[in-house]
């Protein structure tokens, strides 16, 4: 075969060297585009021993704090409506952040992730995340779940393809069972305590007691104010965990971690590898978001979606007991030293803006950049809560979606 390009005499010397050149940085840039192709994988674990997972929760955990409800539910609806946002931003085999109870399963379960941590200010709620550590890993299936949760006997007809709303429809007629109760109680305290080696003081299993009393007294019922009404004597109507399970976006379609047996399973196989992972933290403090960090980029990995529900308007107060979290500064640099990429997006609960101007007090889920976030700090764009969603532009934020 005669290889013209680079013999043939007759080819003028200036168009040859032209030629050479243009192969050189074609050359180059395959070589680039290889390169980065070839990264190295991230180096998190498939799975972590029950000792590592304990070892973490320890090494990234802060002395606890306090907060105004106990928070045995979440309040915020609307989650579906960012779900699929959230997943064509995240993709999968990411790392998730979040913050609170049950809610963090809904978005895990959308975007599944390959690690979670789950930061909050109150031990309680890393005792709470314990709770449904230990009721996945005893539950093979969604029924088998929501019996243990609420301490109701496993209502007949129900199947791997009932809707999450044939699964509390069936459970909301089931009545509370006592002894089921108390004997579930007792696996739950030994496979934290005897099995996965959980150094929980009295005052731990007490409080994990109290939490697993407040499911099987309410049951699919129980809503953000059943264990005590918000500050003020208001008892502001909350969604249930039915109402929230069974929640769908604008195409009726369900995205809770209940809405599907896959779903479910994605939450239990997490969990049964010890990869979910409660953190007692505070925002703005000097520990758990920094060692998440220096974790992260141990093991060459990037926060993908970081769940902010309303922390950031705490963070934002000047002065306690608002500001029980820190300060949005302190938080914001403390999320500076997270590995991020440009698709690591927030997600965060904020008002409803009227056009006209004034909060209506609704809530709202939107996301936002990370990056974007840390810009607009440094540019001084980030001064007050009102800043994140346009309270003094007198316009609703992009995204919004509707609230309770």
């Amino acid at each position: 075969m005669k290889l013209s390009f680079f013999v043939d005499a007759t080819y003028p010397a200036g168009t040859l060297i032209t030629t050479f050149r243009r192969a050189r940085l074609v050359f180059i840039a395959f070589y680039v585009l290889l390169c980065v192709d070839a990264r190295p994988a991230d180096t998190l674990p498939v799975r972590m021993s029950d000792r590592q997972f304990r070892d973490l929760i320890e090494a990234l955990s802060e002395p606890k704090g306090s907060f105004f409800s106990e928070n045995v539910l979440s309040n915020e609806s609307g989650f579906s409506f960012v779900m699929a946002e959230l997943q064509r931003k995240a993709g999968s085999n990411g790392v998730y952040l979040g913050v609170g109870p049950e809610q963090n399963f809904n978005y895990i379960a959308a975007i599944r992730p390959k690690i979670a941590f789950i930061i909050d200010i109150r031990r309680e709620n890393l005792l709470e995340h314990l709770l449904y550590k230990a009721l996945f890993e005893m539950s093979a299936d969604r029924a088998e779940f929501l019996s243990r949760l609420f301490s109701r006997t496993r209502p007949q007809g129900l199947s791997s393809k009932s809707t999450a709303g044939e699964l509390f429809r069936a459970f909301e007629d089931a009545p509370a069972d006592e002894s089921r109760f108390r004997t579930n109680l007792k696996q739950i305290e030994a496979f934290l305590t005897a099995q996965q080696r959980f150094a929980l003081t009295r005052e731990d299993i007490a409080r994990v007691e109290h939490l697993y009393m407040a499911f099987h007294d309410f049951g699919p019922q129980i809503d953000y104010n059943s264990t005590g009404s918000i500050p003020g004597g208001r008892r502001d109507k909350m969604p249930s965990y039915a109402n929230l399970m069974t929640e769908t976006d604008a195409d009726r379609r369900e995205y809770s971690y209940l809405s599907s047996e896959e779903s479910y399973s994605i939450i239990r196989d997490l969990e049964n590898r010890n990869l979910v992972v409660p953190v007692v933290g505070d925002f703005g403090g000097p520990k758990a978001i920094r060692g998440i960090g220096r974790y992260l980029k141990e093991h060459g990995a990037a926060a993908t979606i970081f769940y902010l529900s309303n922390v950031e308007s705490y963070l934002f107060r000047s002065a306690p007991p608002g500001n029980s979290n820190g300060g949005f500064e302190k938080f914001y640099n403390n999320v500076r030293t997270l590995p991020l990429t440009a698709s690591s997006t927030f997600v965060r609960s904020i008002p409803v803006v009227n056009p006209q101007g004034g909060v209506t007090g609704w809530q709202s889920l939107v996301t936002a950049s990370i990056q974007q976030t840390i810009k607009d700090l440094d540019e001084n764009r980030l001064n007050s809560y009102g800043d994140l969603y346009g309270s003094r532009r007198g316009g609703t934020p992009r995204g919004t979606v509707p609230g309770r």
